[in-house]
C-alpha cells in the first residue's frame, strides 16, 4: 500500500470533532489561502523557512519560501525555482543554509516528463544570498525502487529518512544512513524504533541525543498518527518511544516535526480542528467562520513551546 494512497484516504477521513493540542499555536496564518500547508523547517537564524503546500487530495504539491517579517508573523510565500511541475514535499534545511533537502517524485532525467517513485533530492548554494542550484539526486544506496520520504540532515552530515523499501519490519520505517568521507553508507533500518506499523517523518536533532517522529495509531496513541520521543543513550542506542501525549497530539493526523533549539520551539503539522458537529450555527457567516478556521481538519502548521531535556526529566520524575 503506497504512502500516498494512505494520504489520501486520512485526508478523505478528516475529523470533525473538537482535537485536544489545545496549547499548540497557529503557524504561517499567511498561508491559510492554500488547502494543505506541512513540512515546515526553519533556518538556524529564524529569519528563513521553507514549507510544502498542496492541492486538496495532495495530487499538487510545491515547495515554497517565507521570510520572517516580525517576532510573531511570516511573510506570503514564493515558489522556490525548483519546483511547481512534479510532486516535492518535506524540505529540510541544512544547518549551514546552504543545502536544501527534499522528497520529490520527478524523473531522474530531466529530458523526460514522466514521474517516478519518491526519491531524497537537495539543491545547493553558494552563499545565503544565492540562488538554489538544479535538483541533485542523492542516489543509490539511500533511493530505491521504492520510496524515500522525509530527510533530516544531522551535524556531522549523516542522514535520517523514511522509506517503503521491502525487508523491514513495517509499512513505513526510519532509516539511518552515515555519512563517510563524502558519501552515504547503506542505510540501516531504526530497530528500536521501528514495529510491523508505519513510522516515519523523524526529526532527529544534530548532536543526534533525540529523535521526534509520527508513529501511526500505536496502542497509547490518541486515535490516528501521534509525535512521540525517543532519546539515544551513550551507547549510540535509541531508547523507548515515548508520546508526546494530548499538550502536543491531537485526535487527528500530528506529524512532520521540526525543532528550533534558538528558540525553543517544536514545529508540527496536524490536521486537528476545532469545528463542534453538534453545535448550533444560527447564521450561514458563522457557518463559514466555522469552515474557514485556521484548525478546521485540513494540514495546518503549529508551534509550541518544548524542551526535549525538561521534558525526559519531568517523565523521570512522574515515574518515581
Amino acid at each position: 500500500m503506497s504512502r500516498v494512497f494512505i494520504y489520501v484516504c486520512l485526508l478523505l477521513s478528516l475529523p470533525c470533532w473538537s482535537q485536544k493540542g489545545e496549547t499548540a499555536n497557529p503557524t504561517l496564518e499567511s498561508l491559510t489561502n492554500f488547502t494543505n500547508i506541512r513540512d515546515f523547517t526553519v533556518s538556524t537564524s529564524g529569519l528563513e523557512g521553507y514549507c510544502t503546500i498542496q492541492s486538496p487530495l495532495g495530487e499538487l504539491s510545491y515547495i515554497v519560501r517565507v521570510q520572517k517579517t516580525d517576532a510573531s508573523g511570516w511573510s506570503n510565500p514564493q515558489l522556490v525555482r525548483f519546483s511547481g511541475q512534479f510532486m516535492d514535499l518535506e524540505p529540510f534545511l541544512s544547518g549551514d543554509g546552504l543545502k536544501l533537502y527534499f522528497a520529490s517524485n520527478r524523473p531522474l532525467d530531466s529530458i523526460k516528463s514522466k514521474s517516478k517513485d519518491f526519491d531524497i533530492w537537495y539543491v545547493q548554494r553558494d552563499d545565503l544570498a544565492s540562488s538554489w542550484s538544479d535538483p541533485i539526486n542523492l542516489g543509490t544506496p539511500v533511493n530505491t525502487k521504492a520510496d524515500e520520504f522525509y530527510p533530516s540532515i544531522v551535524a556531522n552530515g549523516s542522514l535520517y529518512f523514511t522509506s517503503t523499501r521491502t525487508g523491514t519490519k513495517g509499512k513505513d520505517d526510519i532509516f539511518y544512513s552515515q555519512l563517510q568521507e563524502g558519501e552515504f553508507k547503506t542505510p540501516i533500518s531504526l530497530e528500536t524504533i521501528n514495529t510491523e506499523g508505519y513510522e516515519f517523518n523523524a526529526y532527529v536533532s544534530p548532536k543526534e541525543d533525540f529523535m521526534i517522529f509520527t508513529a501511526y495509531q500505536r496502542k497509547d496513541g490518541m486515535g490516528s498518527g501521534d509525535l512521540y520521543i525517543s532519546y539515544r543513550d551513550k551507547n549510540k542506542k535509541w531508547g523507548t518511544s515515548i508520546n508526546l501525549g494530548n499538550e502536543i497530539n491531537s485526535k487527528a493526523m500530528d506529524y512532520c516535526p521540526f525543532y528550533d533549539f534558538r528558540t525553543h520551539t517544536l514545529y508540527l503539522t496536524s490536521r486537528r480542528s476545532v469545528i463542534e458537529n453538534d453545535k448550533k450555527y444560527k447564521s450561514l457567516e458563522a457557518i463559514e467562520k466555522a469552515i474557514n478556521a485556521y484548525s478546521n481538519g485540513y494540514s495546518r502548521v503549529y508551534d509550541i513551546n518544548f524542551d526535549p531535556e525538561n521534558y525526559i526529566n519531568r517523565k523521570q520524575k512522574d515515574s518515581l
